[in-house]
């Protein structure tokens, strides 16, 4: 066992002794969807910025 997975272990551990066995999938859970609502942002984010340069370039060519 090398020393990344006995570190790995020993955080499990201690939040398992904190938290508590019976609420681990849900903080599991929990922090699943927050991973999924933070790639989603981002995701919006970034075609966010691809479609203003597109629109900008619109309205400043329609004639008035």
């Amino acid at each position: 066992m090398g020393k990344m997975e006995l570190i790995a272990l020993v955080v499990l551990a201690i939040v398992v002794l904190f938290v508590g066995a019976k609420r681990l999938p849900e903080l599991a859970r929990g922090i699943g969807q927050s991973g999924r609502e933070f790639k989603k942002g981002l995701k919006d984010i970034s075609e966010d910025e691809m479609v203003a340069p597109v629109v900008a370039k619109v309205k400043s060519t329609r004639k008035v």
